[in-house]
């Protein structure tokens, strides 16, 4: 009677599992395909037929076993358990009990680990799309996609600012990084002023000066220099940089004093004409009485200028010039005549140490771009592919020297002990025509070299004569005219490329060794 009892036990237990696998059965679709044989389209609820059935079959097979084969295979294995421990008369209802809770455990795990596929039947949804108008659901779905990634590349682009930001300030954190300069001590160290240190000319000689391991004090109005000359020392320790105009005195202590602050080119000086003479008399007399209190050796740089438009060829120290006092150019080209006398009458009357250079055409980068001269406006119209103007006929003549050369007869010139002028320049002779077609060779553009009426008082032959150079500085230019109109080219070729501030002037300093293989 107790065995009919627990096998009565146990076929109930059976029968319970059979009525919750039809259960499942119905609510989850047929067991053989994994799917139901009736889904919902995406688009409508229109039901899709058996013909369908290939597609969903392969379907199944890639999405894995489905939770009503899990279900189906433990259910078989708790039958199986039943069917072969019905004689065992350990075998009761706690045993069933396990088997549900394997079943269930199975169906929560695969709702939760498998999404839904594209087409699934989910309960309640046939009734929610009959609600909702299926191209609109579709629309929504779109716009907030669209949305969400419009989102996310903001961000992204609002991220990227805030690390340049962060970028940007580290860098100014990191200690400027400057050439490596010659250390000098106390007794060798000199602490030189250059008025016009900004300038094409006088920036180059501030870096010579400072690889050498000087103390430089740079005196510039910017009227013609530029802060970007000189951009690369700014914070050195051995540099200083003043925006001060030498028309006004200079209260200083200096061992040296290069004087070249005045405008150069035909334009600039010709801007402001009182102006320029003021800086090469006032500013002159302002030098030379710094000069004077401080016992500081002095160097005027003067000008071919002074010159005029020879009648002597080539021009020696000794030729007194032939020179328009009331012309257009005299403003500059009188203005360096006095200077000269200044500086003079200064050594006689007041014993200063002074030393005056009469510097030739200069060419070289960090040329300014519109200052009007022969070699900058020929290499600027040559790399715009505009049209090279020469004015005059272009027979006139000139004596170009690279600005490396002017730098090295400068600084020898201050160091020697010669007190008369002395004539810096190239000695080799060259007309205007012949530069113009030199430059367009050498950029490769296709301009046309075009005759515009000649300027008043252009002088029409300019040439040095450096035996005194020779014999008491020891100097001569030695840079090729097609090697410096190589470097003067790039530099042009880079500026009118340059669109930001970043792009910071780079000085890379020229070793002795590879000065003298030049």
């Amino acid at each position: 009677m107790v065995f009919s009892k627990r096998k009565m036990k146990q076929f109930l237990a059976f029968g319970v599992t059979i009525v919750l696998v039809i259960c499942l059965y119905k609510s989850w679709g047929s067991p053989t395909n994994g799917i139901s044989h009736y889904t919902y389209d995406d688009d409508d609820s229109s039901v899709v037929g058996v013909e369908d059935n290939a597609a969903i079959d392969q379907e199944a097979r890639r999405a894995g076993p489905s939770p009503e084969r899990l279900v189906l295979s433990v259910a078989d294995r708790s039958g199986q358990k039943q069917h072969n421990s019905i004689d065992s008369v350990n075998n009761d209802a706690a045993g069933q009990a396990r088997a549900l809770d394997d079943v269930e455990r199975v169906l929560t795990q695969s709702k939760l680990q498998r999404p839904l596929r594209k087409g699934a039947f989910v309960p309640g949804s046939v009734q929610k799309r009959r609600h909702e108008p299926s191209g609109l659901n579709d629309l929504g779905l779109d716009d907030l996609d669209r949305e969400s990634r419009l989102n996310e590349l903001h961000e992204a682009k609002r991220q990227i600012v805030e690390l340049e930001r962060k970028i940007q300030e580290l860098e100014g954190r990191i200690p400027r990084k400057y050439p490596d300069v010659t250390f000098l001590n106390y007794k060798n160290r000199k602490r030189i002023l250059i008025t016009g240190g900004a300038g094409f000319v006088g920036s180059h000689l501030v870096d010579y000066l400072m690889m050498q391991g000087h103390e430089l004090i740079v005196a510039d109005n910017f009227f013609t220099g530029r802060k970007r000359n000189v951009e690369h020392w700014l914070g050195h320790e051995n540099f200083e940089l003043i925006h001060h105009d030498i028309v006004n005195p200079l209260f200083i202590e200096v061992d040296e004093i290069y004087h070249l602050a005045s405008p150069a080119s035909p334009p600039h000086y010709m801007y402001n004409p009182v102006k320029t003479i003021k800086t090469n008399t006032l500013g002159t007399i302002n030098v030379l009485g710094l000069a004077k209190r401080v016992g500081a050796k002095v160097l005027i740089a003067s000008t071919s200028e002074v010159y005029g438009d020879p009648d002597v060829h080539p021009q020696p120290e000794t030729y007194w010039g032939h020179v328009n006092p009331i012309g257009p150019r005299a403003c500059y080209d009188e203005g360096k005549r006095v200077s000269e006398t200044l500086s003079y009458a200064y050594a006689k009357q007041e014993k200063v140490n002074v030393r005056v250079a009469r510097i030739f055409n200069t060419y070289g980068p960090r040329m300014h771009m519109n200052d009007g001269r022969v070699v900058s406006n020929f290499i600027i119209q040559a790399l715009q592919n505009q049209s090279i103007t020469i004015y005059g006929s272009g027979r006139q003549t000139r004596s170009f020297q690279y600005v490396s050369d002017l730098v090295d007869g400068l600084v020898s010139l201050m160091a020697s002990n010669y007190t008369q002028p002395v004539n810096l320049g190239n000695p080799v002779e060259r007309t205007i025509q012949d530069f113009a077609e030199i430059i367009r060779d050498l950029v490769g553009g296709k301009s046309k070299i075009i005759e515009l009426p000649a300027v008043e008082d252009d002088p029409q032959r300019r040439k040095p004569d450096i035996s005194r150079a020779k014999k008491y500085i020891n100097w001569e230019p030695r840079v090729p005219l097609q090697e410096g109109l190589v470097k003067t080219i790039d530099y042009f070729r880079k500026e009118l490329a340059r669109s930001n501030h970043s792009q910071r002037n780079i000085f890379v300093p020229e070793t002795t060794e590879f000065r003298s293989l030049l």
